[in-house]
């Protein structure tokens, strides 16, 4: 319904499960190690728990594709079973023929034929049990029963239990102690926290289709309040939410659509345990309030300092406001030094604003609107946006294309973009800036009408980790890169990494360990999946690499 409105190819928050929106978290992939491990030569019991939605059947279902060939798997989805039951699905799982009504005995006696006759082969056996939280105190002591079976260095049979914060309590009975004993690796899945939050949502939104930002900051910390970092959760909220857009014909989706989707998918306005905080921060405020007023009309001293701890080059330097319209790349622009004798002799003075910091402040209250930042960004291309469309649609009107990206100080310098970032200030308030040089550990940030260098440790202090850029996307479209891509797709793909590493290129016809190991190298750096398939966004990345078109921070200058 709302798909063409957002640019969408697809439904991005469905809740059903879909490999194509994988997203491992650090919390899933230090998961999946940790399962990895368990499975390793020894074998044995390995426990993976969380709570309902946090992703532990996406992770096992990870680890089902990337467990080698030589493995047999069974997967069982209802573990409400019997003895007799379970080893019977079993059986039938690992496609183990046995007669009508066997007993327990004939159960046992078939399947420890399969897996000696397995080991053999040199073939691994592994059962998965999702929702292990619901097998009986019996069921896993039958289960303990069958791994018995084992040679002098593993296991023949390997076991994986996932389930609900509620099997770490039953495997604490004392019926189960020597199962407990067995589990050779356990891992607690905890929620999401708001940073990979954001690039859950984005990573959803990317594989569907939109590369232009959708939800803002605020509308992400509000995520985060509503579900708890539950992904389950986060789904339900964003689906929701893009229907009130839609509804609103409104974008992007703020901080108020996802309260009001709460309240229609949650059933209430705020968490519940929120509530209790009330008098708590009332009581905070009033003491606040009180001793703000007590320094404004109580004379103290003033660390000079302070002004320069921030990490913002604050001399006292006449500084003229820049006109937004006739801003260049190439213009004179202000530049704040305090002289390093002046901050050590100069320790006390009377209580005067000191003109930088109000200079500074001045421009972060002209740049709450991240129109305003845009506007900057689209004056180093030469550009200027369209009225009555928002920034990233008047850039695709001039051939250009928005690209967003989570990082940081690296992420923003490696790809050596200027660029629209996302800014928090001292009252955790949102504001935006548009960076448009860097020199060494310097950022010439335009703020509001106002240029002002900055230092690398404000820019870590303020910056979101989410950042916009504007570029020139190749026309040709681009198609995935695999192990059955033609020998010049190939030979484009290892020109395109050897130019971002540095590196000579090499003669390639074929799909080879060398390139495989390169693409993957390149994709963890870069925080996408590292499967060794070049897919969309692995190819927007090199393009935006490769391209030599637009300005860039390091120079300025326009590559033709």
């Amino acid at each position: 319904m709302y798909k063409a409105f957002y640019g969408l190819s697809d439904n991005p928050f469905s809740i059903a499960p879909n490999p194509h929106y994988l997203f491992l978290s650090d919390r899933h992939r230090e998961a999946l190690a940790h399962l990895t491990y368990g499975l390793g030569e020894t074998g044995g019991f390995v426990l993976l728990t969380g709570e309902v939605g946090t992703g532990k059947t996406t992770v096992s279902r990870c680890l089902l594709g990337q467990l080698p060939d030589n493995t047999d798997t069974a997967f069982i989805l209802n573990p409400s079973l019997t003895e007799l039951e379970l080893l019977a699905t079993l059986c039938d799982e690992l496609k183990i023929a046995y007669g009508d009504n066997p007993t327990l005995k004939q159960l046992t006696d078939h399947l420890s034929r399969f897996l000696l006759d397995n080991h053999s082969k040199g073939r691994n056996t592994v059962l998965i049990i999702d929702e292990a939280q619901h097998l009986r105190p019996e069921v896993l002591e039958q289960l303990r029963l069958l791994t018995n079976l084992e040679t002098d260095t593993k296991k023949l049979l390997q076991v994986i239990l996932i389930g609900q914060p509620e099997l770490q309590l039953l495997l604490k009975r004392q019926e189960l102690r020597q199962l407990a004993q067995r589990i050779t690796a356990r891992y607690h899945l905890l929620p999401l926290n708001e940073d990979e939050i954001a690039l859950y949502v984005l990573h959803r939104l990317q594989v569907a289709g939109r590369f232009e930002p959708l939800f803002t900051r605020k509308a992400v910390k509000e995520l985060q309040k509503y579900s708890g970092g539950i992904p389950r959760l986060i789904n339900l909220l964003c689906e929701r939410s893009l229907m009130a857009g839609y509804a609103q014909s409104r974008v992007p989706i703020d901080h108020h659509m996802v309260r009001q989707a709460a309240a229609e998918v949650l059933g209430e306005e705020e968490p519940t345990q929120n509530r209790y905080l009330w008098p708590t921060a009332t009581a905070a405020a009033l003491f606040v309030a009180f001793g703000v007023s007590y320094w404004l009309f109580t004379d103290k001293p003033v660390n000079a300092a302070s002004a320069s701890s921030r990490g913002l080059e604050s001399t006292p330097t006449n500084v003229a406001p820049l006109n937004m319209q006739t801003l260049s790349a190439t213009e004179e622009t202000s530049k704040f030094v305090q002289p390093a004798d002046q901050q050590n002799n100069q320790t006390t003075q009377s209580s005067i604003p000191d003109p930088s910091q109000r200079l500074l402040n001045d421009a972060i209250n002209q740049s709450r609107d991240i129109d305003t930042a845009f506007a900057g960004l689209f004056s180093v291309w030469g550009k200027v946006p369209y009225k009555g469309l928002t920034a990233c649609q008047s850039a695709v009107e001039q051939g250009l294309s928005c690209y967003q990206q989570q990082g940081n100080w690296m992420s923003l310098t490696r790809l050596n973009y200027p660029a629209v970032v996302y800014l928090v200030d001292d009252n955790q308030q949102d504001f935006y800036g548009a960076v448009i040089a860097v020199d060494g550990e310097q950022l010439l940030m335009q703020l509001g009408e106002q240029q002002l260098w900055v230092d690398r440790a404000w820019f870590n202090q303020h910056f979101s980790g989410t950042f916009e850029i504007l570029w020139q996307a190749p026309n040709l479209p681009m198609m995935d890169i695999s192990q059955k891509s033609s020998p010049g797709q190939l030979q484009w793909l290892e020109n395109a990494l050897a130019h971002v590493n540095n590196r000579n290129a090499r003669r390639v016809n074929q799909f080879d360990v060398q390139l495989e190991n390169d693409l993957k190298s390149f994709q963890s750096q870069h925080g996408l999946k590292a499967d060794g398939i070049a897919g969309n966004q692995t190819l927007v990345r090199l393009n935006l690499y490769l391209s030599q078109q637009g300005p860039r921070l390091t120079d300025n200058g326009v590559r033709s």
